[in-house]
Parts: C-alpha cells; sequence; structure tokens
C-alpha cells in the first residue's frame, strides 16, 4: 500500500540542542500530490548559534532575531498537517527535535505518527553507497540542490516518500 497523504517534515537547529530548533520545512502531501508548501525561520531556544551548526545550513542569529518564538509558528502549521502521518529523513532526528522543542514550550505533545525515509531507503536500495538525504533524493529522482535549507530537505523527503513509502 501506497502512502499517499502525509507532511514530509524538516528541522535545522542552532546548536547540539534539540529544542534549539531555527527554521522547519513542511510540504503537505494529499492523494499523491504536493498539495501545500511552508518554511519559517524559528528564534531558538537556547538562542545562540554552534560554529558546526551554521557551517552545516549557514543560517546566525541575525538571520532568526526578529523571528517568532516556535510556539507562534507551530499554531500556522498544526492546521496545516492535522490528521496526516509525519515522514522525515532520519525521523529520530526530527522527531526528537519536535518533542524537546514541545517540552520547552510546556505545550501538549500530540501523538504524531513518524515514518522515516532513511530507514525505508536501507531497506528498500541496499545498493546505495550511503543513504544520506541527497543521495537516495538523486536515486529517486529528486535534485536536491539546496541540501539543509529545512524546505528543500522537506521537499526531497516528500519525493522519497512517494517513491518508496
Amino acid at each position: 500500500m501506497t502512502m499517499k497523504d502525509f507532511a514530509a517534515i524538516d528541522f535545522e537547529t542552532a546548536n547540539s540542542e534539540r529544542c534549539s530548533v531555527c527554521s522547519v520545512g513542511i510540504v503537505v502531501v494529499r492523494d499523491g500530490e504536493v498539495t501545500d508548501r511552508f518554511y519559517s525561520l524559528i528564534q531558538p531556544e537556547p538562542n545562540y548559534y554552534s560554529y558546526w551548526c551554521t557551517r552545516v545550513h549557514g543560517l546566525c542569529r541575525e538571520d532568526t532575531d526578529r523571528a517568532s518564538v516556535f510556539p507562534l509558528v507551530w499554531e500556522q502549521i498544526a492546521p496545516l498537517i492535522e490528521g496526516l502521518p509525519l515522514v522525515a529523513h532520519n525521523s529520530r532526528f526530527d522527531e526528537s527535535c519536535l518533542k524537546a522543542v514541545f517540552r520547552v514550550y510546556q505545550m501538549d505533545y500530540p501523538a504524531y505518527e513518524f515514518h522515516d525515509t532513511l530507514r525505508a531507503s536501507r531497506r528498500l536500495m541496499p545498493m546505495l553507497p550511503n543513504h544520506q538525504l541527497h543521495t537516495v533524493a538523486a536515486a529517486c529522482g529528486y535534485d536536491l540542490s539546496h541540501h539543509h535549507h529545512a524546505l528543500a530537505d522537506a521537499e526531497a523527503c516528500a519525493a522519497i516518500a512517494l517513491k518508496l513509502l
């Protein structure tokens, strides 16, 4: 059975704390078609950037100083993804970020159902040299040219999910 309705999600973090989400990308898929996209910068908590995280995604404190805090951003996301399973590449990371930031802001965490395109790619594409997002995306015919931008990564994840899940 093919998964046709889901929301692909990707977070970038400001530092090694899972709750330090500084950007989020969401791609909503209904009946096998992308129906909505959402991207936002987020003021991270704690609000500092590690050198290594900035090196990966290019974001720094100046980018998010005027951004909304997570609860305000999630108010916009929650209606978009209501009732949908969430899909992420290495879902353990994204799910742990989501749970951590919900805890920090003392928000009630809904029992989101997560699916993982990383695990699916390891099972269904064992011949790949690695199972990093850009490698799996390319194998699925998707050109991920802005890797580590949360929306671009969510779009790649959605393309992979449509092929593998």
